[in-house]
């Protein structure tokens, strides 16, 4: 399957209610009613107010010079508007000569971070890198057997503590089982924290203290993993966490099995983070890096296009 046909049947729940009013409109003149229906859509799938009207505000003025506006034309107008908003938003994770680099990956509960960071680190070693996971969710008392599954399912290496051991000690101690192996990335898996609970956070100012002092860059990456089918409710815990632990980027969740595909860009347009990668579906090979014209097209699809099998 070609990574435009991942992106499209990966979104294809969060698009369905755009793909109807689009359908519908064909290649006939767009109307009031039709407008009224694609507003509709556009706040179902949550893009929020302010990327919902600039789309809205372009597709009517283009309207008001061409009373012949049709489908193919709010494809093109929507596509447009969309690609402005993201501009900048595709984060390209190129591991530089740290040896190893360090990648936080934080988040609440469910947002998907230890299966995000097993499917991680399969891609990277996929593409050649070696790498090791770090097992810090010494809360929750699945955590390190769920990742430790999916490392031997995988084939990767894990450092993992026991259940209830001192977070930022298993971090310190994947840091150096990193070094002395002279891997080239290593992923950490943190528990799950609502960002209103100050102890929680504090753990993780922690960590972070302690890893620098193996290395004073460390973590190179910190990536808020958030779960696409909350939508705009996860506005508020990224906000927190980026300003309680300084994000440098975003990896959205479970988007294949939420109607709120646009949240992923009211979340960027807040906060101006870079998002990595995507998931979209259970297997390993669906995390993907984060691509806006293909999530754009997938979103907005025109009927005539075919994938090519890019």
């Amino acid at each position: 399957m070609g990574i435009f046909s991942k992106f499209k049947d990966g979104f294809q729940k969060g698009a369905s209610a755009i793909r109807g009013v689009l359908g519908a409109l064909g290649s006939g003149r767009l109307d009031q009613a039709s407008l009224e229906e694609l507003e509709e859509a556009l706040y179902e799938s949550d893009f929020g107010v302010e990327t919902t009207e600039q789309i809205l505000d372009e597709i009517r003025e283009a309207h008001r010079k061409d009373k012949n506006l049709g489908g193919q034309g709010v494809v093109a107008i929507a596509r447009t508007t969309l690609m402005q908003s993201l501009d900048g938003s595709e984060g390209l994770f190129q591991p530089g000569s740290a040896n190893p680099e360090v990648v936080c990956l934080v988040g609440v509960n469910g947002s998907g971070k230890t299966t995000t960071c097993a499917k991680l680190g399969h891609r990277l070693q996929e593409e050649g890198r070696s790498v090791l996971l770090g097992a810090c969710d010494t809360f929750r008392a699945a955590a390190v057997e769920q990742l430790r599954a999916w490392c031997d399912r995988l084939d990767l290496e894990l450092v993992a503590g026991h259940h209830g051991a001192d977070a930022a000690a298993v971090a310190f101690d994947a840091y150096a089982a990193a070094e002395g192996r002279q891997r080239e990335v290593l992923l950490l898996d943190t528990a799950g924290r609502l960002h209103v609970k100050a102890n929680l956070m504090e753990e993780l100012a922690k960590m972070r203290r302690v890893l620098q002092k193996r290395n004073p860059d460390a973590p190179h990456h910190s990536w808020l993993v958030v779960d696409g089918s909350l939508g705009t409710n996860s506005l508020e815990q990224a906000r927190v966490f980026h300003q309680k632990f300084g994000l440098t980027g975003l990896v959205v969740t479970k988007l294949d099995g939420s109607s709120k595909g646009g949240s992923l860009v009211a979340i960027y347009r807040e906060l101006k983070l870079p998002i990595h990668f995507v998931g979209l579906g259970e297997a390993p090979e669906d995390l993907l890096p984060f691509s806006a014209e293909r999530y754009v097209r997938s979103l907005f699809a025109d009927p005539r296009e075919e994938d090519a099998g890019e």
